[in-house]
């Protein structure tokens, strides 16, 4: 028992850190919209600070991978603990779908940023260490607005970020839930806020895609 709740802080935890890592990579993102100069700066020294590059991102990818196997392993536990089924079970009104299905809705976020890594993480990393390239702090809005040029990229990049968003409208409650911060009076209100970040993150990303797109140079 005491390790099934130790597993779930644990998920709860690594989700709190990927919500900060979409705040923050929103947050950079937005400038792209606002000013190429400002996102150029940032992004130029993202890419280029050793503790970010050697530390964070390794951390980061360790957290994605942590919280993918974990949520797995729990959907397994809950499922292998309901030996028996109720024939009166009706999980439409049970629970809701999001809560249902927060695998699928993980499995389509992931494999959208193993699509989104090939395109960016990849790319950087030929540029960097095997193409050997000069830095060029100008480069990266530019690379930015011609990725987002092209309509697959668009739909992709949209329909994905709607998955996101059904898996945080579970997720962000979820994740206090489980360290234990379930409380009548700021519970209501936590639930708002979820509500709120679940929905203007994605479609955050969303508008940012839609604004690359419509502002190509044809």
């Amino acid at each position: 028992m005491k390790s099934s709740i130790s597993r779930k802080i644990l998920m709860a935890l690594s989700g709190f850190f990927l919500m900060f890592f979409l705040l923050q990579h929103l947050s950079i993102n937005i400038l792209s919209v606002i000013s190429p100069d400002m996102f150029n700066e940032v992004s130029h020294f993202m890419g280029y600070n050793p503790i970010i590059q050697f530390i964070m991102q390794p951390i980061l990818i360790f957290g994605l991978l942590f919280h993918l196997i974990m949520g797995m392993y729990l959907e397994y536990q809950n499922n292998k603990a309901r030996i028996k089924k109720y024939v009166n079970n009706k999980p439409n009104t049970n629970s809701p779908w999001v809560s249902r299905n927060m695998i699928i809705s993980g499995i389509t976020v992931l494999a959208f940023l193993i699509l989104h890594m090939s395109d960016f993480w990849a790319h950087e990393m030929n540029y960097k260490y095997i193409a050997g390239s000069p830095e060029d702090p100008t480069r990266y809005w530019e690379e930015l607005h011609h990725e987002m040029g092209e309509m697959s990229h668009l739909i992709i990049y949209t329909i994905a970020n709607i998955f996101l968003a059904l898996h945080l409208l579970h997720g962000f409650q979820s994740s206090f839930q489980s360290v234990g911060f379930n409380n009548n009076k700021y519970t209501p209100t936590l639930k708002k806020l979820g509500n709120v970040y679940a929905i203007l993150i994605p479609l955050g990303f969303i508008f940012i895609a839609f604004f690359h797109f419509f502002t190509q140079s044809h």
